[in-house]
């Protein structure tokens, strides 16, 4: 079972677009299982197949730390046809992510989501034309304004593509609210990397936008090129290879504020 999630791990074990790529030339393996299903146990819930605990590519159990993330990765499962794909499986692969990696290591992945307070992509602005320059200001600023309020992080805006330093004292408000549970932070990893936004992601982390405002304040500018010269196929399927992970990702996020509260 392990090596089908060994081909899709790719070099970073939190780089969903990395981890959908080998998966895709890669041997697939036939449905073996009749039915998933979670058992609770006093560290948490594990997915079963057929009754038997299944295993990450490490050989540590797949568990979550509630039910409903449980129910929603044996969902995954349940959902495979004759073929096994693992690229529809993205709770899966952050559960693996999760267990074989992220959990011995939360401040090193915490301090990789922090780097892009440094140059986030909401800093960065576009010159022209104008209706683009207003529809990023119309995505963007209200996230640099909770930011300033609710964090105490004020950030710095330039136009173009030269990088600008960040005060630190912006950098170190906003690092120090990133979580410390091992869940939280992955799934907050893969918000940033996906939408290229750490910003982003602490704002939904933190309610200040539901799903459907990231996603789109993540693409206002390639939704913007999208409507001057089309769709192209590679890029939206890319894209959509993104949303899954996002989706997933924004599920955790969500589940871990729940058993927060």
């Amino acid at each position: 079972m392990r090596e089908l999630f060994d081909e899709v791990a790719g070099h970073s074990p939190l780089d969903p677009e990395e981890a959908v790529r080998p998966a895709t030339r890669g041997p697939r393996r036939k449905r073996f299982y009749a039915q998933a299903g979670v058992a609770e146990t006093s560290k948490g819930f594990d997915i079963t197949l057929d009754g038997k605990p299944v295993r990450t590519p490490s050989r540590r159990l797949l568990a979550a730390p509630t039910r409903e993330i449980a129910e929603a990765i044996a969902a995954e499962w349940d959902a495979q046809k004759e073929i096994i794909d693992p690229t529809t499986m993205p709770l899966t692969r952050l559960a693996n992510s999760v267990i074989d990696a992220v959990a011995s290591r939360v401040e090193a992945v915490a301090d990789d989501v922090a780097k892009y307070f440094h140059s986030d992509m909401l800093f960065y602005r576009a010159g022209h034309p104008k209706a683009l320059v207003a529809l990023e200001a119309e995505h963007w600023d209200p996230v640099l304004f909770w930011a300033a309020e609710a964090l105490g992080a004020h950030f710095i805006l330039t136009e173009g593509i030269v990088h600008v330093r960040q005060p630190d004292q912006a950098v170190a408000a906003a690092r120090a609210v990133l979580p410390d549970d091992p869940w939280s932070i992955a799934a907050l990893h893969v918000v940033t990397t996906v939408t290229g936004s750490a910003l982003l992601a602490l704002a939904l982390m933190r309610g200040a936008l539901d799903e459907d405002q990231v996603w789109a304040a993540a693409h206002v500018d390639e939704d913007w090129n999208i409507a001057q010269w089309g769709v192209d196929e590679e890029v939206a399927a890319r894209r959509l290879a993104r949303f899954l992970d996002f989706r997933a990702a924004a599920s955790v996020l969500k589940a871990s504020d729940s058993r927060r509260s």
